[in-house]
């Protein structure tokens, strides 16, 4: 019978690993193939491993891998995929936002040949924040725009793919991932399977707009060479208010003429080409230090506990 290993990365969700166990159960137990969880500590501080490892002494199914520090959840899918054995390969998120009930749905298409991955898309962002779902829709606008890997808006990391393209997204090993666009950049033929938005079942969310701002960030230099970061806002701040500089000085010259002739401009210059050279080093700075981050070949996690033997303890 064939092996689906879903991956669940959780980070301080002790409150939501046993809700989501009993949910996934009742789908799991009735579906045509074999199944393991992997929940993947990403160094919780609460009881997050613990809740995980009582699992896995109940339930031979369960496997629990545990960080020794706070990776970030692209390192924690990353570690899932490493270590999954399965035919298939899955991955959803602990808190119930991904309903277990399309988990039958999802493994029939890719099992039976329609398509190579099925994902999630939400149609719609009931609760979400107004500006929050504002920005989201203008990063997926922007990023297919100016990318060459295609992102759906109301994507959800939530899929279930075959085990050709698990491998394939294994073997991509950079340190720097954005695992929605390497999703997209991979190809493979994909099934959108729409779902209504939920709300979280327990905890509260790790994603703040500022978080999500910087994800978003990273996504669009990681496939995109038009990158954007702090350094080129502020340049472009200081660019923007050169133009404002220039329009008071102008008025100052032409209410109170100004005594020494050449001031004005001279000033509007050194202002509106400083701001430019921010401006453009700050580009050229974001892409020099993920090259930096790449060359030093740091591992993307460090497993301190596990109740597999077989994974990869620095991967």
């Amino acid at each position: 019978m064939p092996l689906l290993s879903l991956i669940v990365p959780c980070y301080n969700e002790q409150e939501s690993i046993p809700i989501f166990y009993g949910e996934v159960k009742k789908v799991i137990d009735g579906m045509p193939c074999d199944c393991e969880l992997i929940f993947v500590d990403d160094g919780s501080r609460d009881g997050t491993r613990a809740a995980a490892a009582a699992l896995a002494e109940s339930d031979s199914r369960v496997y629990y891998v545990s960080f020794s520090r706070h990776f970030g959840k692209e390192a924690a899918m990353y570690a899932g995929f490493c270590c999954a054995r399965g035919d298939y390969v899955g991955v959803m998120d602990v808190d119930l936002q991904d309903p277990p009930s399309m988990l039958p749905e999802m493994y029939a298409a890719v099992s039976g040949g329609e398509c190579d991955v099925a994902a999630a898309r939400r149609v719609d962002r009931h609760g979400e924040p107004p500006v929050r779902s504002m920005f989201a829709r203008g990063f997926y606008r922007m990023i297919n725009k100016i990318s060459d890997a295609e992102m759906v808006d109301g994507a959800r990391d939530f899929r279930i793919m075959r085990r050709e393209v698990a491998d394939v997204i294994t073997s991509m090993h950079e340190y720097n991932r954005f695992s929605k666009g390497i999703f997209g950049w991979v190809g493979f033929r994909t099934k959108w399977i729409p779902y209504e938005n939920r709300e979280r079942v327990a905890g509260k969310t790790k994603w703040s707009f500022w978080r999500l701002f910087a994800y978003a960030v990273d996504g669009i230099m990681n496939f995109s060479q038009v990158p954007l970061s702090i350094a080129s806002w502020l340049g472009f701040g200081l660019t923007f208010f050169a133009f404002i500089a220039e329009l008071v000085i102008v008025i100052r010259r032409l209410l109170f003429d100004e005594p020494v002739a050449g001031w004005a401009s001279l000033v509007c210059i050194i202002i509106f080409m400083g701001g430019l050279q921010i401006f453009f080093l700050g580009i050229i700075g974001q892409y020099i230090a993920k090259m930096y981050l790449e060359a030093k070949h740091r591992p993307h996690y460090i497993v301190a506990d596990s109740n597999r033997d077989d994974i990869k303890r620095i991967g």
